[in-house]
């Protein structure tokens, strides 16, 4: 949808696929600039204490230059990549090849990314029910189902997870009905499938137990409660985000896993600030007092489970990653004060002290 002013006059706002329009007119990166980039995020990535990474949607260029860095044995961070579902032809590539794994779990490569709806903000959620603030509109897919189908058969033969962008209650539901027709299909390599859905925000009530019962990981960010909540209530009314949005408590308790993170660019990287949002369901200016629909929190526990171990399992890295256990890689994240004790009014003021990846300090605070 291409956004026009009252008189039909274009305001320049492209949205969802509409950007396919200017996507021509933008200079392409170089070599350099993206070798540039990748320092500059792992830097990033070390000082805010992450050590591992879930690239949700690499193209064949980034994937070529994750290559090169791990071949020069320039890795900070671990990479556990998605390859981009925009480029089909590089998707089935992948799929005649296998998933690439690095016994060492510095670059493992068993995934595909798809993008299937567009997001709330915009008003490109695809919902069950039009939104709230605009009539008649139900937001869109930004992918066939048709092909979300195709390479869910595909991928669950060949070994690859499929991780499966869906904010709106109809693409969560849609994605669901295609994951579990593949499994149907195929259920000798169904059984550790780990197929994912990536933010499961606003989910329909009936589809709630059906995470867990297809054991479809729930990959959410709960920075996004922070920033969407006070004005989500606009798009999709009351009833509806008591029922079905950011419920976290009502997965879990169906069974389903849930995986946290940040989606940065889009929120901060910082997963303090997600760790914050998990158990306060605040704003990161901490209102309201008590938090939106409060139970819904999670405990503390629950949360850094969620950005830890459970974390490891969304990548089948859970017996390498996740936990400070002997026989795991010596990753660690030394904080300020403990996460887990600190009055929650204090939690954003957590700082990180220093940042250890396969016992190497890659970062130390001044």
């Amino acid at each position: 949808e291409i956004i026009r002013d009252e008189l039909g006059n274009p305001t320049g706002l492209f949205n969802e696929r509409a950007q396919s329009l200017i996507y021509s007119y933008i200079p392409e990166n170089t070599e350099e600039t993206d070798t540039k980039a990748l320092e500059l995020a792992m830097d990033a990535c070390a000082r805010e204490g992450i050590t591992s990474f879930h690239d949700a949607g690499a193209s064949r260029s980034d994937i070529a230059l994750f290559q090169k860095f791990r071949a020069e044995d320039k890795m900070k961070t671990r990479l556990y990549v998605m390859v981009t579902g925009r480029d089909p032809e590089l998707v089935y590539e992948w799929i005649r090849r296998g998933p690439l794994v690095d016994s060492a779990d510095f670059l493992t490569i068993r995934s595909i990314k798809l993008n299937c709806d567009g997001a709330l903000g915009s008003r490109g959620a695809w919902l069950l029910e039009p939104y709230t603030d605009r009539d008649g509109w139900y937001g869109m897919p930004t992918l066939s189902m048709d092909t979300v189908l195709s390479v869910s058969k595909a991928a669950l033969k060949s070994g690859f997870q499929v991780c499966s962008h869906a904010i709106g209650d109809r693409a969560n539901r849609e994605i669901l009905d295609r994951y579990e027709t593949a499994f149907n299909e195929n259920p000798a390599m169904a059984t550790n499938h780990r197929f994912r859905i990536e933010h499961a925000q606003h989910v329909h009530p009936q589809d709630i137990p059906r995470f867990g019962k297809l054991n479809v990981i729930a990959a959410m960010q709960a920075i996004h409660l922070s920033s969407d909540r006070p004005w989500a209530i606009d798009r999709l009314g009351e009833k509806r985000i008591i029922e079905e949005t950011y419920v976290w408590q009502d997965l879990m308790k169906s069974g389903a896993m849930i995986i946290n993170g940040t989606d940065v660019p889009v929120e901060p990287i910082s997963p303090v600030a997600s760790f914050y949002a998990s158990v306060s369901r605040k704003t990161l200016n901490g209102e309201p007092e008590g938090g939106y629909e409060p139970d819904q929190k999670m405990t503390r526990e629950q949360a850094l489970r969620s950005y830890t171990l459970d974390a490891a399992y969304g990548a089948f890295q859970e017996n390498d990653l996740g936990s400070i256990e002997v026989g795991k890689t010596a990753d660690f994240t030394i904080f300020s004060q403990d996460l887990m004790t600190v009055p929650e009014d204090q939690l954003l003021a957590t700082k990180i002290s220093k940042t250890i990846v396969n016992g190497k300090i890659v970062y130390e605070a001044p």
